[in-house]
């Protein structure tokens, strides 16, 4: 006794204390699984609890942050409903999961089970007190009283290897110590000597303890699931030393490693811990979504999701110590949780949905990064993504993970099916980014893009192809024509209207009027809307659509207002925001609302394709490159994203990357021909051919091969000779400008396009390209302009 201590470790007894006399109380800390009150429990307090931390997380609107004096953006989640949606093996197909092999259950059992000192904690819901600890050279007690409250504790096994429990099942020994008490493995002499296992309870006397098992049993029993442990009995067990009556839950055992044990298997050679592959957790995340989702379909909740919960078995991970499972509407048991993992407003309103989605999270967090404090400094809010290498590389998986641990509940993922969802699209972002194998899939929220806007990256060649090369006409000179800038601006409302629109909403009173439309031209569509039963959000939408295609911006403008303050964090309406913005050219409003929508859909393309779009616009070519590429490495059918790729890296001088960027479409898509033509332009268009540029004739060779293999996609002549004009020009001004001289041993007797690889050569070239286009020509003026230009390119000769 003394120090502070309120009851005897060994009686239980409180002291006689003099009147007045008051005990000294000191702090008592919790740590690892314990029951958190809902009214006078302990609670967890953050700087950040009290906001949303998903406002402008991104870098574009990072960078725009205090430029921009509207409000702050933010949405909530579809609302989309939980249900399974039959995933296949663990890694839903897209990564492969080592698997763990099903060990020998008798090895598993502990030669000595103790649990240590340091994580025994007082059992009482209200407590949570330390005990059992050593003082001075005396050990700790493995039973007795708490000194804070009185309450008995015990962390002795009550079952020994041989003891026979209900007359069916031999204890084999014992596995591990849970939340709930001693863990132990048996055979099942009754049914085939299956393996089974033996949960007890931490303390007979406590209540809660002994609700929270009754209830597992009861919610478990009528639960089938390939991801939660089964439920096959519950017996009870006279224990002879203390003659009290035990009980047991009997359940399916299942051999592995939990995620605690294989995240701390990792280790690099300094022997500090390595994390996780991200694409691994994403595919642990995903099955813990599909388990939780089914328990949410049933009304029930976990609870108590963390690395300790869930075992890999094989390449299936199922949950397990399903001791804090609870009712929904139950409003009387205690609340099981773990610090670090358990959502802050837990302590003060009770669990939900939402709170087992954040335990998701949290657990990931914890797998893929070395969290350090996340059970203390950071105990409800996550590291600056600056700081964290993971989170700097994927930022699509810091954004998911922002979402996910929203200190405001409604503002999380609406449902276990929406998350595995979102989690599923950022972990084909990811595969996609670290094999360079593209993983697309359709999306449940928007539709594919409706065309690509800007597939003529250059503006039209009014001058010469050849500076060097083309003589200068009879008559006073005229100054030369500034050249045009490289690339040409993207057309940012009609890009804007591009992008891939929001699916109808099934559960919209007009959906099935929306389907049957068949008017295209915005102003048929206008008409067409006007005739419809009902004036729900999805046709309001559809309207501003119509009336932004059809140039009418004050109209859409009004609507879309009218809609923001009935409906402001509906994530249909912050979209639209942003493609109105576009169009009227406010690109920072369209920014932070896009932005948003990242924020709540971190697995979508579309936000990043509209981010790409908007930081493009803006002049900030290294997000818009960043924002493309993540768009086109993941789904090449986002064409789009290639050309603005192409187009940002053009703009920053990297005339290679965008060469590669636009040689990545497909042969498949109907864009492939020009995009192969924007590749040739690529390579050559305002490029100074200076002596000595050798990498230049490989440009040369492989524009000419790219020009004479689209004659088999259909290129027309007069593209095609202009094309040709362009290469056989840019080849003239490197032969003039003596580049040959270092490559003479290279050009020797080579043929470009049909035209030897000299002035004399090319000039003939030039001159055939000219007056073949000469010839196409629709009018007389420009076919004298094509002639007298293949005059001047027509090498001097006698006749």
């Amino acid at each position: 006794m003394g120090g502070g201590e309120l009851y005897c470790d060994t009686c239980g007894l409180a002291p006689v204390v003099s009147p007045g006399a008051k005990p000294a109380s000191g702090p008592v800390g919790s740590v690892g699984s314990a029951p958190t009150g809902i009214n006078g429990g302990a609670t967890r307090s953050s700087s950040q609890s009290a906001r949303s931390r998903r406002s402008v997380s991104g870098r574009l609107s990072r960078s725009l942050s205090g430029k921009s004096g509207g409000r702050s953006v933010s949405v909530r989640g579809s609302g989309s409903a939980s249900g399974s949606s039959g995933r296949g093996r663990l890694g839903a197909g897209l990564v492969v999961v080592p698997q763990v092999p099903r060990p020998d259950p008798r090895a598993m059992v502990l030669d000595n089970p103790e649990v240590p000192e340091r994580k025994r904690y007082c059992s009482r819901a209200d407590c949570g007190a330390p005990v059992g600890r050593a003082r001075g050279e005396r050990p700790g007690r493995t039973e007795g009283f708490c000194t804070k409250c009185g309450h008995p504790y015990s962390f002795v096994p009550k079952l020994r290897a041989g003891d026979i429990v209900h007359g069916q099942y031999e204890v084999a020994g014992c596995l591990a110590h849970g939340g709930l008490g001693w863990i132990y493995l048996a055979v099942d002499r009754a049914v085939s000597d299956r393996w089974v296992v033996l949960k007890g309870l931490l303390d007979t006397g406590d209540q809660d303890a002994m609700a929270a098992a009754i209830s597992e049993r009861r919610f478990l029993a009528e639960i089938e699931h390939a991801g939660i442990v089964r439920i096959y009995n519950f017996v009870e067990h006279l224990d002879q030393r203390t003659g009290s009556l035990d009980g047991y839950i009997v359940m399916e055992y299942v051999g592995g490693k939990s995620l605690k044990e294989i995240a701390n298997g990792r280790r690099t050679p300094d022997g500090r811990r390595d994390p996780l592959p991200v694409e691994q957790a994403c595919a642990y995340g995903i099955e813990a979504l599909e388990a939780l989702g089914h328990l949410h379909s049933r009304n029930l909740l976990y609870c108590d999701f963390k690395v300790d919960n869930a075992i890999q078995t094989e390449d299936q991970l199922k949950l397990i110590d399903m001791g804090a499972v609870r009712r929904m509407d139950d409003e009387e048991s205690a609340i099981y949780g773990t610090v670090g993992y358990q959502a802050p407003e837990v302590a003060d309103i009770g669990p939900s949905a939402a709170s087992d989605l954040y335990t998701v999270g949290r657990t990931l967090a914890v797998l893929t990064f070395d969290f350090q404090g996340y059970t203390t400094v950071y105990a409800d809010s996550l590291p600056d993504p600056d700081t964290i290498e993971v989170f700097r590389r994927y930022e699509s998986f810091y954004r998911f993970l922002v979402r996910a641990t929203d200190p405001d509940p409604a503002r999380r993922f609406a449902s276990a099916q929406e998350m595995a969802d979102q989690l599923t699209g950022v972990l084909r972002e990811v595969v996609s980014l670290s094999t360079g194998q593209a993983r697309p899939a359709l999306s449940t929220l928007f539709g594919s893009e409706l065309r690509v806007t800007d597939t003529e990256l250059f503006p039209a060649l009014d001058g010469e192809v050849s500076r060097l090369g083309a003589r200068a006409l009879p008559g006073p000179g005229r100054p030369p024509a500034p050249p045009p800038a490289l690339v040409r601006p993207v057309d940012a409302p009609a890009a804007a209207l591009a992008l891939p629109v929001p699916l109808v909403d099934p559960n919209d009173p007009d959906a099935g009027f929306l389907a049957g439309l068949a008017a295209s031209a915005p102003g048929e569509l206008i008409g067409a809307l006007e005739a419809a039963p009902g004036q729900g959000v999805e046709t309001r939408l559809r309207r501003v659509r119509a009336w932004l295609e059809h140039g009418d911006r004050e109209a859409a403008l009004a609507t879309l207002a009218r809609l923001d303050e009935e409906r402001p964090d509906d994530w249909r309406v912050v979209w639209y925001r942003g493609v109105s913005a576009l169009v009227t050219g406010d690109f920072e409003s369209a920014a932070l609302a896009f932005d948003a929508i990242y924020d709540a859909f971190p697995g979508e393309a579309a936000p990043k394709l509209a981010l790409g779009l908007c930081a493009e616009v803006l002049g900030q070519l290294d997000n818009a490159a960043e924002y493309y590429r993540l768009v086109w490495a993941t789904d090449p059918s986002f064409v789009s994203a290639a050309f603005g790729l192409a187009r940002v890296r053009l703009a920053g001088g990297d005339r290679a990357g965008a060469v590669r960027t636009l040689e990545s479409v497909p042969e498949s898509s109907i864009h492939y021909t020009a995009a192969r033509v924007a590749a040739v332009r690529a390579r050559l268009r305002q490029r100074t051919a200076a002596a000595g540029d050798v990498p230049f004739l490989d440009d040369l060779t492989a524009a000419a091969g790219q020009v004479e293999a689209l004659d088999a996609y259909g290129l027309d002549p007069a593209r095609r000779e202009r094309l040709s004009a362009e290469v056989l020009g840019c080849a003239l001004d490197w032969i003039l400008s003596r580049g040959q001289d270092t490559a003479r041993p290279v050009t020797g007797g080579r043929m470009l396009l049909g035209s030897g690889l000299d002035e004399r050569g090319l000039r003939f070239g030039l001159e055939r390209a000219y007056r073949t286009l000469a010839r196409l020509a629709p009018g007389g003026e420009e076919r004298i302009n094509l002639v007298e230009r293949a005059n001047r390119y027509r090498p001097r000769t006698w006749v």
